[in-house]
This record gives C-alpha cells, sequence and structure tokens, in this order.
C-alpha cells in the first residue's frame, strides 16, 4: 500500500481544519499484518515505511508508482528502526538481526531487501527514506553504538534521552538522521521549547505510548501553532516552517527521522516559550 502527501504552504496551513491537518499530516496506520505500507512526502520527498512480517519474508518493492526506480534504493537510502520483537533485515543476501530498538542504515545501490520475524514476538520495522547521491555501507547499531544525549528535567516534566544512530558522528548518509527519544517516568513533554529549521523536514513516530494513552502533538507557525491527537505506532510529517513538539498523557518514546539540506542534528531555529501562541 503506498500514499502520496504534497507539500503544505504555511499560510494555506493556517485555515485547515482539524480533518484537514489529520488527512494531510498524520499517518494513522504504519503497520498492517502482512503488508509494507509506504507514504511518500513531497516535503524533501521524504517516505515512511512500516514493515509487519506474518509468518514469511516481506520484500520491499520498488514502489514504482512513487519511484519511478526498478528497485527502492537504486536513488534512495534508508534507515530501520525495530519497535517490536526481534527480527531480521535480509540485505543482497546478507542477513542481520534487529532487537528492539536497534537501527540498520542500508545504502543506495542495494537491491534486494527482505524482513521477517525472527522469534515469537512480532517484528515492527519503521523505516524512513530520503533520496541518496552516493553510496553508504549497510550498518547496524545497538544502543550501545548509538551517541546518548541527555536533556530536560523533572521539574519542567520533559526529562528524556535521545539516542542518535544516523547522523554527523555516527553512521554516515547522504542527508538521512535518525534515531529516536525516550522520555522519562513522570515527564509528557518533547523538543520543549520548540524550533523549526528550515533546512531539514522531520517525521516524528510514537511508540511505546500504552494504547489507551495519548499524545496532543504540536505544529505549525511558533506564533500560530495547531494540534493533532495521536495514538501509539502513528507518525506525524512536520514540514520545514513548522513546529514539532508534543505532550502526552504518559511516558511515550518516539522515532525522528530528517532529510533535507544538512545532517548538523544542533541547526535549529528555536522559539522562547514567551513567544509561542
Amino acid at each position: 500500500m503506498s500514499e502520496i502527501r504534497f507539500a503544505t504552504h504555511p499560510e494555506d496551513f493556517k485555515i485547515y481544519t482539524t480533518d484537514e491537518i489529520r488527512e494531510r499530516f498524520l499517518i494513522e496506520e504504519v503497520f498492517k499484518k502482512g503488508e509494507i505500507t509506504a507514504v511518500y512526502s513531497m516535503h524533501d520527498r521524504m517516505v515512511t515505511i512500516g514493515v509487519t512480517p506474518d509468518g514469511s519474508a516481506l520484500e520491499l518493492p520498488a514502489f514504482e508508482d512513487l519511484t519511478k526506480s526498478e528497485y527502492f534504493l537504486e536513488r534512495r537510502e534508508l534507515g530501520v528502526i525495530n519497535v517490536g520483537g526481534t527480527g531480521t533485515v535480509t540485505v543482497d543476501g546478507e542477513q542481520f538481526t534487529l532487537e528492539n530498538r536497534e537501527c540498520l542504515y542500508i545504502g543506495k545501490g542495494k537491491q534486494k531487501v527482505s524482513f521477517d520475524n525472527a522469534g515469537s514476538e512480532q517484528a515492527l520495522f519503521y523505516i524512513n527514506s530520503s533520496p541518496a547521491h552516493q553510496e553508504y555501507p549497510t550498518r547496524k547499531a545497538t544502543l550501545a553504538d548509538a551517541n546518548e544525549v541527555n536533556l530536560g528535567t523533572k521539574e519542567n516534566c520533559n526529562e528524556r534521552t535521545i539516542y542518535q544512530f544516523i547522523h554527523e558522528d555516527g553512521i554516515q548518509s547522504c542527508q538521512l538522521v535518525m534515531g529516536f527519544t525516550t522520555l522519562h517516568p513522570g515527564s509528557i513533554w518533547n523538543t520543549f521549547p520548540p524550533h523549526t529549521h528550515y533546512r531539514r523536514m522531520e517525521v516524528y513516530f510514537y511508540f511505546d505510548l500504552p494504547e489507551d494513552q495519548l499524545v496532543m502533538h504540536f505544529m505549525g507557525d511558533p506564533q500560530e501553532t495547531r494540534h493533532i491527537a495521536m495514538h501509539n505506532h502513528q507518525a506525524v510529517i512536520s514540514p520545514e516552517w513548522s513546529i514539532h513538539s508534543g505532550a502526552g498523557t504518559s511516558a511515550y518514546s518516539f522515532v525522528w527521522g530528517m532529510a533535507g539540506e544538512n545532517k548538523a542534528f544542533t541547526d535549529m531555529d528555536g522559539e522562547q516559550l514567551i513567544d509561542v501562541k
């Protein structure tokens, strides 16, 4: 299953209804059992993919209707983070085992990629893919390999740990930057104070959120914000002009993936809380 989402002007966004915001930016079903889903965003041509094997391996299709390529990675790269049980990813005959919260980068030029379960618990492969102009080697990273950054405070309810996998000083890529953030117990706010970065778009994917809880995800111009109510295993597309932050009714984690002009994680245009509206 594949879908295209077109780019949006920030002035147009201001008049969207709740349903229109959800239709254009929210990816409600990332995972469908026995399927590979794909949403192609015209914002930096990021593709967001969910893979849910069910009894047999699933091979990544070319999505020729989206890419006009003979195989998906002909002109692309991708990052995978497993948010489920143990699974395997086979790349041109080489097999990699991914445990929960482990990452795999696959570079341009790899022709055959497949995904499968490797245990009794369902593997859930979350993927971000961006265009690529150069080949980089396939690399796996465990939590121990990630660059760990601790931010926030208990007093501000935003104590969190960032795990950077694909970034300037980690796994090398053409333009993809990817990792995940985990909120500590008692903390609910992510990416606050918020920021924008006109050099990159971003996709957030929320996971480890109890099924009966939600995250209010905030987006839009910092001086005219909007929100989307989000649940576990849902993703949201964030244009380069939009903030991307949220507050949950419990602790949670989220994968962040970026693509655009640079890979500088700290290249952000911060907003003061007093100025946010």
